[in-house]
């Protein structure tokens, strides 16, 4: 699992290697975050531990949201290949990063690569037993909320051998099912087929 965690974040700092300063600066699949937006927010938690963690989440007052906003201040976002040493430098998961054996650094760095990679139109091949690991850690994790976000659907992966949940059918790709669990349905529709596919879409989700 430490591998695996490690790959996704030394692939994610040779993406970074790659970016235009116009790459840089575009949209990114999360609501009114730029690319460099972001990185910096997965750079923002390579050196922090599991108390340290905790501590500020308690000053955020437990919401997630305040939490990344106190993160990424003073954060510079302006040089590219700074932050991707910094994410070369950290890839070996530590602190929160290793919790649930390595998990959370895992997701953390496959998702956000993706949100990088959508928008810009630079694909990849994830490998399948990081999207496996994935796809069951966003399911039952209750930061991620997997599990709810799919309430009353069956999720099933068309190229791997997964699925969850009962109720009406959504079938696609394992990443796009990954990023519809955590909270980026409307980026991957096209994606995705069954009768479950507009509840998936309903706000409440």
């Amino acid at each position: 699992m430490r591998e695996l965690a490690r790959a996704q974040r030394c692939e994610f700092a040779d993406l970074l290697d790659e970016l235009t300063a116009e790459q840089w600066l575009a949209p990114s699949l999360c609501e009114g975050w730029r690319v460099c937006d972001v990185v910096a927010h997965t750079i923002a938690y390579l050196a922090q531990t599991r108390v340290g963690l905790a501590v500020e989440m308690l000053r955020a007052g437990g919401s997630v949201d305040r939490l990344n906003e106190r993160a990424l201040k003073g954060l510079r976002r302006d040089d590219p290949k700074a932050l991707a040493e910094l994410m070369r430098a950290g890839a070996q998961p530590a602190g929160a990063g290793a919790l649930y054996g390595c998990r959370v650094a895992l997701i953390e760095c496959l998702i956000h690569q993706q949100d990088v990679r959508r928008p810009l139109g630079l694909t990849r091949d994830i490998p399948a037993q990081s999207l496996m690991v994935a796809l069951r850690f966003a399911w039952w994790s209750p930061v991620i909320g997997g599990a709810r976000r799919m309430r009353g659907l069956r999720a099933v992966a068309s190229d791997l051998d997964w699925s969850a949940g009962r109720g009406a059918q959504v079938t696609g790709p394992g990443e796009a099912l990954l990023l519809a669990m955590t909270g980026r349905a409307s980026a991957v529709v096209d994606d995705l087929a069954g009768p479950g596919v507009q509840r998936l879409l309903e706000p409440h989700r």
